[in-house]
């Protein structure tokens, strides 16, 4: 059986909206409402957070809470890199999408010559920077952190010099360079990009599978299609941001977009990828109760978590 261990990070500093903090407990609240035992298999790693810096006040427009963000980004880079080489497999439950750039660090780190691949099952892109940013939350940076990119070809901002600073220590977290290559990402359901992501996608053709994909071939050949693309990697880290599901199953979370995927599909997708060997680390992230009086999201995104580490379990 694989040694999974659960990781928990209660970040909310990346996020435009406040409440993803409680998302990891509205998970567990979830699980109590469904009568599941899933939370008491798993003694849990709590990484630390840098919420206390949202009392201070953003002093960086073009990078909220940076200097937090980049705390967070080096707990969640060590804990998961510490997992990693004891041969772990971390299934990581987050709030704000930008702990998920610690987490893609710290796989490298522990193995840093094997090609990591990413399936980014997500309604945005999440690739932009402090230099291309709308609306400066860092969540929407993750991917471009690992690139190690400042997309200076679509730059539309001027960030400070302290703003910089923080950015290119986030970036050279576990190495100066580049964690994954831009060939060795794939984004399933996105929908909501600005023109400096479109830009990157298109330059190095980062493959692409759409919602309307998925619902016209079905999750099985979706799933055979990404894990193709990736055939000349040798990790895999899936990365689910729930707010890859349609906005009508639930407003829960703090981007929701339309024309997203079922539950369903989520779940078989979840647990078909999955099945690779080669996946190494699955991670959960954006849930927001604070946005949803039913906690529907929870349960939905719960069931996704059960499901797919069911099937982790089952096929190792």
């Amino acid at each position: 059986m694989r040694n999974i261990k659960l990781v928990e990070v209660r970040s909310e500093l990346a996020a435009g909206t406040r409440g993803a903090s409680m998302g990891i407990d509205a998970l567990k609240v979830a699980s109590l409402d469904k009568k599941s035992t899933f939370f008491t298999k798993f003694d849990p790693i709590n990484v630390p957070d840098a919420n206390q810096y949202l009392w201070k006040g953003n002093r960086f427009p073009h990078a909220k809470y940076i200097d937090g963000v980049h705390q967070v980004i080096e707990n969640v880079y060590t804990a998961i890199k510490s997992l990693r080489v004891e041969k772990k497999f971390p299934i990581v439950l987050a709030g704000d999408h930008s702990t998920a750039a610690g987490t893609i660090m710290g796989i490298k780190a522990a193995d840093p010559e094997k090609r990591l691949g990413v399936i980014w099952i997500d309604a945005h892109a999440d690739l932009h920077t402090p230099y291309t940013t709308p609306s400066g939350n860092m969540h929407g940076m993750p991917l471009a952190m690992c690139l190690s990119t400042d997309n200076l070809e679509a730059k539309v901002n001027e960030p400070s010099e302290e703003e910089i600073s923080y950015w290119e220590r986030i970036k050279n977290t576990g190495g100066e360079d580049p964690k994954i290559l831009p060939q060795d990402i794939v984004f399933i359901s996105l929908r909501d990009t600005e023109n400096p992501e479109d830009h990157l996608i298109k330059k190095h053709n980062i493959m692409t599978i759409t919602t309307d994909e998925v619902h016209a071939t079905g999750v099985k050949e979706v799933a055979k299609k990404a894990l193709n693309r990736l055939s000349d990697c040798e990790q895999i880290y899936i990365s689910f941001d729930v707010d890859s599901m349609d906005s009508a199953i639930s407003m829960g979370t703090g981007t929701p977009v339309a024309n997203g995927i079922t539950v369903e599909e989520a779940i078989s997708l979840n647990v078909e990828l999955i099945k690779d060997k080669r996946v190494c680390c699955w991670e959960i992230v954006e849930v927001n109760p604070t946005l949803d009086t039913e906690n529907l999201m929870a349960e939905n995104a719960f069931d996704v978590l059960e499901a797919t580490t069911q099937s982790l379990v089952h096929n190792f």
